[in-house]
């Protein structure tokens, strides 16, 4: 089997605990659920303006950016590897090419990158700051929201500061609504989970009340509403485990129902394992064969305590 191929856009933290140390935690993860090739990216961005060409730009000005953005390159990749290995990966799953890479678009240059390399997947970590999200739970930040709305291949997002199993991926769940997108996710959880002989999860989610949003008025037949979808939600998780044991006929398929109070509520109601991985599909409301993640999807990344993969439909 190949190994699965993965495109690590990776920053530098300028401490000990940022995104990079969560994403390096993650992959280490990945890596001892079966082989991988990591190949981990820094986009230098450009000093001069868009539209400015090089020959524009002074000679000793851009030979003086090009020399710093060649040694800044070969550090950020010193530090990611070191990163990598720390975190538990073995030296042999890490791509060792030292490429440089600066361009006005960060998104586009890590797109560009994957597609050359070859990724099943790039690699993504919560925004930190002030403006970052709370521990366990996943923020994005401007390359990972641009990612998320025109990557043409999967995105995962890593929660700030996961807790991740020592075993690896020990179950893939997939949010699933019997629709377009969530068939999508259907078959990419299915395909992982049989890959990695784990069990595979369907469920879906549900905030209390007439919306998914909280209400200033009260919905006077809530209780019964719920109650229907609920229902409602079993019959659809029943067709999505016939269609996942159709593509996997000796796949081990769960199937769960969370509702609660707000999307933290209905996501609080299941239970999450420390070796989980969620899979959601993008919105079909996307250009084709793009990620394009609509108003759920966001929600799911919001609030998901597991890390996220989100497939393009």
């Amino acid at each position: 089997m190949t190994p699965l191929r993965v495109l690590l856009a990776w920053r530098p933290d300028g401490d000990s605990g940022g995104a990079g140390a969560d994403t390096a935690a993650f992959v280490s993860w990945l890596a001892r659920t079966a082989e991988i090739n990591v190949k981990p990216v820094t986009v230098i961005p450009r000093i001069w303006p868009e539209g400015v060409g090089r020959d524009e730009v002074p000679d000793a000005a851009a030979q003086r950016f090009e020399a710093w953005a060649a040694a800044e390159s070969t550090a950020c990749h010193a530090a990611a590897r070191t990163a990598l290995t720390d975190a538990g990966v073995p030296e042999s799953m890490i791509d060792d090419s030292d490429e440089l890479l600066h361009s006005h678009s960060e998104t586009t240059a890590l797109i560009r990158s994957a597609e050359e390399f070859g990724a099943d997947v790039i690699v993504v970590g919560s925004r930190f700051g002030t403006s970052g999200g709370p521990v366990g739970r996943f923020r994005a930040g401007s390359t990972a929201d641009a990612l998320l709305h025109c990557a043409p291949l999967p995105v995962v997002t890593v929660p700030r500061s996961p807790t991740l199993s020592k075993h690896g991926v020990t179950r893939v769940s997939c949010a699933y609504v019997d629709n377009e997108q969530s068939h999508q996710a259907l078959r990419k959880a299915a395909d992982l989970a049989s890959r990695w002989d784990v069990p595979l999860r369907l469920v879906a989610f549900s905030p209390t009340g007439a919306s998914m949003y909280p209400t200033l008025t009260p919905f006077p037949d809530a209780a019964e509403a719920d109650e229907r979808w609920r229902g409602q939600a079993l019959g659809i998780l029943a067709r999505g485990r016939e269609r996942a044991e159709e593509r996997h006929r000796d796949l081990r398929v769960e199937t769960e129902v969370g509702s609660g109070p707000g999307w933290s509520g209905a996501m609080d109601d299941v239970h999450w394992k420390k070796g989980e991985l969620l899979v959601v599909g993008s919105s079909v409301l996307g250009a084709f064969n793009r990620v394009f993640i609509g108003p759920s999807t966001n929600q799911l990344l919001a609030h998901s305590p597991a890390p996220v993969l989100v497939s393009p439909v």
